[in-house]
């Protein structure tokens, strides 16, 4: 009895299950929608019905003129409200939510039901992302049946048309029109413009700056997309002429746009004016708005404003509660987001303005990332952060109504794609998004694994990454398997960095031997003459720009990869070579060849000590160079902010600048100067209670260096970048063995944060 009961539970799985959930095949579909969906968005939906199914099966889906007894399958988009498509009946959707769908199937007939326009669009675009599709066939599942409504009200991005972005410059109306399409099948329901900063002209543009705002407010209109612009002041408002200047502008382009749907006045990033003449501007503004378009919103963000004008602006608004004003924006440099939603009144909105672009100098700095990789890739270079990204949205929903995220360019775009679906629904699995990205836009699912290694490949010291290597190879068996994706931007990004990572990872464990090696020559004097053995460590540290051939052939594969991404995307990865706007706008192939060591360093050290008359003080300067990260016996020593060499180190960078940047990203200084925090915080654990210890910092400016929370003396002390200053750590603070050493900030309200003072590293050393 038991043998016939497991026969028939093993046929109810490999028979039963293929009876209930049947994969349905299609070499061709007809499609109907309803025509209560007004023009010009019918038009719009069929043209993706029509082009995402052609673009991916090769066979053209065609339009459904009338139902007939005997038809094929059926793809029968409609609204919540219609009773019936012809004169079939519409199945009942169970009231659904604003932007709200749901899918089913009924007698060879795929439903979408939308509760508006845009929830039509997202049924549309769930079911293209869940189908599979290959040439020739479109499959999906018999029992399709899936209801599902947005939580988040507002979820957009950027795409500013300006000359600073590194990709869509270069952008055709109709490459935006797609990129916009693609983005609003996975969730997006706004689009923020940049009509004013940086209207110069880019080389790379195929119209006038001027042109292309109501172009992108058209596409949008026809996806019933929200348009928003993003419009800073153009000057000093207490200047009566320029504010005229600037309302006239605001009034042209308002005139010239076919959609507009949010204004976003940035108050103090750009832009340095008092709150007290921004609210009056602002309310000039909103008139214009309303007369041009009645239903948009305006919004204001703090960013950069100290505390005396955020509470001027909050007090404006228990005082005055401007009707004209939507809500509030927070984003880079802005007060905390829970403050200022416990200052908002209920009455308005916040809005989150995050940075999907920047992995440093920024808003959300990549955790752990290694300097490798912030002197090569840099600031704006591919990067896919699945998880960390929607970590970052989930904690950040608490206090938002919804996101417009901050872009430059689309080597962001995995994490667009991210915060889209974790706003529809913040308990959605990271690893079903990447799945259901690769399956759109690759095909398949295969490369979801290469994804997530590619976040796996920033996390931690490069050195000991072993799984970069691997992450490569994965990479480059998709590549081998899939050469029709080869024009596929997306794809080329992912592959780009494959190669890229391990490239770096490779030069970083080779230039730090060569390093090491040039030191122990350096060591041989004085058996040695200072002359001869500065000669030898030069050479090794030069061998660096002779590349083995498994290195050479993976340079030559990136600068390949990233001719391509320029010709099918507009990638500017380089200044002189794709006339990128500036080296810190995703110019990564600018830096690809950047020492990894202190080569520099110590080139410029040598010169100098070199010219030195005294022998006894050159031997002195070769050893303190030899021996700078040497803490001595019984020692430690700690490179701030080095996720590889920062042991003690327990506080996280200050507002995300740890890795300098100095001329241009190609400073000279030795690599543990241009990592810092402003007040670091150390903790050593069974130090030697009865020895006294010896404490050196460097870094610039003030260290009001604090131990087990009493502050301590200099017994030197300069002030100068890479100058010293040292400390003396009686016993009797450490009776436990245990040490916290922290570090009181100076007031420098007064100075740029560039000038601010700074901790680069930090030497505990035992009094033997």
């Amino acid at each position: 009895m038991k043998f016939k009961l497991l026969i028939f539970i093993l046929l109810w799985v490999f028979v039963g299950c293929s009876i209930f959930a049947k994969a349905i095949t299609v070499s061709g579909l007809e499609y109907k929608v309803s025509s209560a969906i007004d023009s010009p968005h019918k038009e719009t939906l069929e043209k993706v019905i029509v082009e995402e199914i052609q673009s991916r099966t090769g066979f053209m889906p065609q339009r459904l003129d009338k139902w007939k007894q005997q038809h094929g399958w059926v793809l029968a988009v409609v609204l919540d409200e219609d009773g019936k498509l012809e004169k079939r009946k519409v199945p009942s959707s169970g009231q659904l939510k604003s932007e709200g769908y749901k899918l089913l199937i009924e007698e060879q007939t795929i439903w979408v039901i939308g509760a508006d326009v845009r929830g039509a669009l997202y049924g549309i675009g769930r079911f293209l992302i869940d189908a599979q599709m290959s040439f020739g066939q479109l499959r999906f599942d018999d029992t399709l049946q899936e209801q599902s409504s947005p939580q988040m009200t507002l979820r957009g991005h950027q795409l500013g048309y300006r000359n600073t972005a590194n990709s869509w410059d270069k952008w055709t109306p109709d490459q935006f029109d797609q990129y916009i399409r693609e983005l609003a099948l996975f969730g997006t329901n706004s689009i923020e413009d940049i009509p004013f900063q940086s209207v110069e002209q880019s080389v790379h543009m195929v119209m006038p700056h001027k042109e292309m705002h109501p172009i992108i407010s058209g596409i949008c209109h026809n996806y019933d997309l929200d348009y928003w612009v993003w419009v800073p002041a153009q000057g000093d408002l207490s200047d009566q002429a320029i504010r005229e200047k600037g309302l006239q502008a605001y009034e042209e382009l308002f005139r010239s746009l076919p959609r507009l749907d949010g204004v976003f006045f940035p108050g103090g990033d750009p832009g340095h004016n008092h709150p007290r003449d921004v609210m009056p501007y602002l309310k000039d503004i909103a008139a214009l708005v309303d007369k041009y378009h009645p239903d948009a919103g305006v919004w204001i963000s703090l960013q950069g404003f100290d505390e005396e004008k955020v509470m001027y602006f909050f007090d404006y608004l228990n005082k005055h509660s401007p009707d004209w004003l939507t809500g509030l924006v927070n984003g880079p440099s802005s007060p905390p987001i829970h403050l200022e939603r416990q200052l908002l009144p209920e009455a308005y909105q916040l809005r989150l303005y995050g940075d999907l672009t920047h992995t440093v100098r920024c808003q959300y700095p990549t955790p752990n990332w290694d300097q490798a990789y912030a002197l090569t890739l840099g600031r704006e270079a591919p990067n896919p952060q699945p998880y960390y990204y929607a970590d970052v949205l989930r904690e950040e929903a608490p206090f938002i109504d919804g996101f417009l995220s901050y872009s430059d360019g689309a080597h962001d775009d995995v994490n667009k794609v991210v915060w889209n679906q974790i706003g529809w629904d913040l308990q959605q699995d990271v690893r079903s998004v990447m799945q259901d990205y690769a399956r759109f836009f690759f095909g398949d699912e295969t490369a979801t694994d290469g994804i997530l290694a590619l976040e796996k490949n920033w996390d931690g010291p490069l050195v000991r990454n072993g799984a970069v290597e691997a992450t490569l190879t994965y990479w480059q068996q998709l590549e081998n398997a899939h050469p029709e994706l080869n024009d596929n931007w997306r794809w080329q990004l992912l592959v780009l960095r494959a190669f890229y990572d391990a490239f770096t990872r490779q030069r970083l464990i080779r230039e730090q031997d060569l390093e090491q090696q040039a030191y122990v020559q350096l060591a041989q004097v004085p058996t040695l003459s200072v002359e001869d053995a500065s000669a030898k460590a030069l050479a090794i540290l030069k061998t660096a720009e002779e590349l083995p051939p498994t290195l050479q052939q993976l340079r030559v594969k990136i600068e390949q990869l990233a001719q391509l991404l320029f010709e099918v995307m507009g990638l500017q990865s380089s200044v002189p070579m794709y006339q990128a706007s500036g080296y810190e706008r995703g110019s990564f192939m600018d830096f690809i060849d950047i020492p990894l060591n202190n080569r520099w360093w110590i080139e410029d050290q040598l010169a100098d000590i070199g010219k030195m008359e005294d022998q006894a003080a050159q031997v002195e300067a070769l050893q303190r160079m030899i021996n700078w990260e040497n803490p001595g016996k019984g020692g430690f020593y700690d490179d701030v902010s080095n996720v590889s060499a920062s042991p003690h180190v327990v506080s996280v960078t200050d507002d995300a600048i740890d890795y300098a940047w100095w001329d241009d990203g190609k400073s000279r200084k030795r690599l543990s100067t241009q990592l810092f925090q402003f007040s670091p915080v150390l903790e050593y654990k069974k130090l030697d209670a009865g020895s006294d210890y010896r404490i050196r910092v460097a870094g610039y400016g003030e260290a009001l260096l604090r131990a087990n929370g009493e502050r301590l003396e200099p017994t030197w002390y300069d002030k100068e970048l890479e100058g010293f200053k040292e400390f003396v750590l009686p016993a009797h603070l450490i009776p436990d063995g245990n040490l916290r050493l922290t570090f009181d900030r100076p007031d420098e309200s007064h100075l740029n944060w560039r000038q601010y003072s700074k901790v680069t590293e930090v030497w505990l050393m035992r009094r033997l």
